[in-house]
């Protein structure tokens, strides 16, 4: 009788061990991600909502069973903005098998270029450094570089100057890698032939008040600014600047300054720091911004108000930021299970060397396709020029893709 109990005891667990393998062969496979930033700390004003939309669209991709049974499971840590801290958070991320990695911060993407190549992984910066793609194989740039967006803003300054002679510009840089990025490609594009007048390169420091600056761009006959930085010292340059009356009422207006600005330094956060002193601000990105009516904008305000964000979430072009580097790597974790490829560092790779020509994608979140190869591995080329009026940035004319980059390259 005992052995007829034993018998019957180990048929029994055979049978739940039986459900156990069937019930997680049928829950498919996990694909772990992982993505370290600032959500505190230096640009956390930016860093926050692009975590937001990173970890809502990873939610989006499995409540819709995007990648079929298949699971996305994605590790967030907060950096501080500290490289250190940074490499910690990624070599955590190694021990969880991850096969993609989102990265966020100029400095910390160009000293762990060598770490991602070693690792052979697929690496998605929140940077837009074209140096992060120098002795580098496996960093990818969502979006055109800082450098494609200034030189971009450079270009439209001197198609569209109406004042006699060459138009007077100033470069307003972050005093980092980051915002130092543009500088040499727009002196190259002047010495290919862009006919604008660099008067002056100023960093910033951390003042509050900017009036000797605007003073003396001023007394040099400056006519543009053009901003590579991030939103607060931009606002507070233009709010030193509308204290001053300096502010053109129209674009290239005679006897006032005309201020442009690369993708960290504008978008709706900027009309909220500067107010009325944004107005006529002329800014560069890849991404769409909600008040461009379409699929792309409808879907990602549904998504941030499916997830509980609030309206300031979901108007950030970070939001969108964070969303869109999710969907490359989606898309090439797709891409790779259709044509029956495991889903590894390796195939992820493949894939997105592929993303170009008839297999470009279009992720709706941006305003040009997003292709990549061997030789080419800045995503989204195209940029759109938005202005803002009444409050609002809106878009100014098409898409378009700066031609003196091309010269240079």
């Amino acid at each position: 009788m005992k052995n007829k109990q034993v018998t019957f005891m180990l048929v029994g667990l055979s049978f739940l061990l039986m459900l156990g393998f069937s019930a997680q062969a049928l829950a498919g496979e996990t694909y772990p991600i992982a993505l370290s930033l600032a959500i505190t700390g230096p640009t956390s004003d930016v860093g926050s909502p692009y975590s937001k939309g990173v970890e809502d669209y990873c939610k989006y991709v499995n409540d819709e069973k995007l990648l079929g049974d298949d699971k996305l499971e994605c590790f967030i840590r907060d950096d501080g903005y500290k490289t250190e801290v940074t490499k910690r958070n990624f070599e955590d991320f190694l021990d969880e098998k991850i096969v993609f990695y989102l990265n966020y911060s100029t400095g910390s993407t160009m000293a762990m270029r060598k770490d991602f190549d070693e690792e052979k992984i697929p690496t998605l910066p929140a940077s837009f450094h074209a140096g992060n793609l120098v002795d580098s194989t496996y960093v990818f740039l969502p979006i055109s570089s800082y450098s494609s967006q200034a030189v971009g803003l450079a270009e439209y300054v001197a198609a569209n100057h109406k004042g006699s002679g060459k138009p007077k510009v100033a470069l307003f840089l972050h005093p980092s890698a980051f915002g130092r990025a543009p500088r040499d490609d727009v002196k190259k594009a002047i010495a290919a032939g862009l006919n604008i007048d660099l008067v002056e390169i100023v960093e910033h420091g951390k003042d509050l008040d900017n009036t000797a600056m605007l003073q003396r761009f001023k007394s040099k006959g400056v006519q543009y600014v053009i901003s590579q930085t991030v939103q607060p010292p931009v606002a507070t340059m233009l709010k030193g600047a509308q204290s001053l009356g300096m502010i053109a009422k129209t674009y290239g207006e005679a006897g006032k300054i005309t201020f442009l600005g690369c993708h960290y330094a504008g978008g709706p956060d900027l009309i909220g720091l500067a107010g009325s002193a944004a107005e006529n601000y002329y800014w560069t990105t890849s991404y769409k911004l909600m008040t461009a009516p379409g699929p792309g904008t409808d879907a990602q305000l549904a998504l941030a108000k499916r997830y509980g964000r609030d309206e300031k979430v979901a108007q950030s072009q970070n939001y969108t930021n964070g969303i869109m580097v999710v969907q490359v790597a989606v898309e090439a974790m797709r891409r790779a299970k259709t044509k029956g490829k495991k889903v590894t560092r390796a195939s992820l790779y493949e894939e997105m060397l592929a993303m170009n020509g008839y297999n470009a994608f279009y992720p709706l979140t941006t305003v040009g396709p997003v292709t990549f190869s061997k030789t080419d591995r800045e995503g989204v080329d195209t940029l759109q020029l938005y202005v803002a009026k009444d409050g609002v940035f809106h878009e100014l004319g098409l898409p378009f893709a700066s031609e003196y980059v091309k010269k240079i390259k």
